[in-house]
């Protein structure tokens, strides 16, 4: 839980997550519906707590345009056994996994 963070929910399509250091979270499945963006501002990457930005049980798919690898939480907290999304990879459907909260490196 280190460094500031910047979020952004919008209805933006999956085309438009921002290169190079973003994880974006979708409603649905295929990377649909509306979204919310995460970023570290910070070194070494923080933990987001998707529950305190109205997002706990939400997202159901991810692309991370990052290099490093991101990472999905099932309580608010990032810890317990991550859920990871490869850098500069994508996941269509979480299946039964609801994040809700997730980790992000620095850029």
């Amino acid at each position: 839980m280190a460094g500031p963070a910047t979020a952004d929910s919008s209805g933006a399509s999956a085309a438009e997550c921002p290169p190079g250091g973003s994880l974006c979270l979708y409603e649905g499945t295929d990377f649909t519906g509306e979204r919310f963006t995460v970023s570290s501002l910070g070194p070494g990457g923080v933990c987001v707590s998707l529950v305190d930005h109205g997002w706990g049980d939400r997202a159901r798919s991810a692309i991370n345009t990052h290099s490093g690898h991101a990472a999905m939480f099932l309580n608010d907290d990032c810890l317990g056994g991550p859920y990871q999304v490869p850098g500069n990879s994508s996941l269509a459907d979480f299946g039964s996994f609801v994040p809700k909260s997730v980790w992000v490196p620095a850029d």
